[in-house]
């Protein structure tokens, strides 16, 4: 019985081509992994990206109402409103036939912080108490005050003639803000009200 015995030849080839495949399995897992990492990496850019445009993003918004002053009939008045974040905060500008108002409006909410809120006493009582919202109360009190507004949107606006004009807002949808539109009341430092729709 003859028993064939692989060549020396043979047996030198046979590690070679195992180490070669093993070298090209090596390259391809790197080929794979650099492919991957290249999509993941793109994948968070984008997102990256995303979220920057999204925290950019202009918000702006129309309304309108009627001025009622006591001895005249009802004047329109247009409102305007720019935020970027979402309608939470941001300007406001009031058209009315005889002056235009600017100024920051912003959400009252339970996190609201005492400075955060000052800005909307320049020209009015502390806690607008000469201004009562939902009956009596200690309206100098600024807890009581972002208590008794939270969800709701406040502004202090002025004109160019030193008026003053403070609005406070229902809103249709508060997670929305200004976005959800709403309704309200603003109030004028030389006398009327507006009745205002957004």
């Amino acid at each position: 019985m003859h028993t064939s015995t692989p060549s020396h030849e043979a047996t030198a080839r046979a590690p070679h081509g195992a180490a070669h495949a093993g070298a090209g399995r090596a390259a391809s897992l790197r080929r794979l992994r650099a492919r991957t990492g290249a999509r993941t990496r793109g994948l968070a850019l984008a997102t990256l990206a995303a979220a920057a445009a999204l925290a950019g993003c202009t918000t702006t918004g129309m309304g309108g109402g009627d001025l009622s002053r006591p001895g005249r009939g009802p004047e329109p008045v247009l409102f305007s409103w720019k935020s970027t974040d979402g309608g939470l905060s941001g300007t406001m500008t009031a058209t009315l036939p005889h002056a235009t108002y600017q100024g920051r409006f912003f959400q009252i909410t339970q996190q609201t912080q005492r400075q955060f809120i000052e800005p909307l006493w320049v020209g009015w009582r502390p806690g607008w108490g000469d201004w009562p919202y939902w009956g009596p109360g200690d309206w100098a009190d600024t807890t009581q005050f972002i208590t008794r507004y939270s969800g709701k949107v406040v502004a202090n606006l002025q004109s160019d003639g030193g008026g003053r004009m403070r609005c406070r807002l229902h809103l249709i949808d508060p997670a929305r803000g200004m976005s959800g539109g709403g309704e309200g009341e603003c109030q004028l430092s030389g006398g009327g009200t507006i009745a205002a729709r957004f």
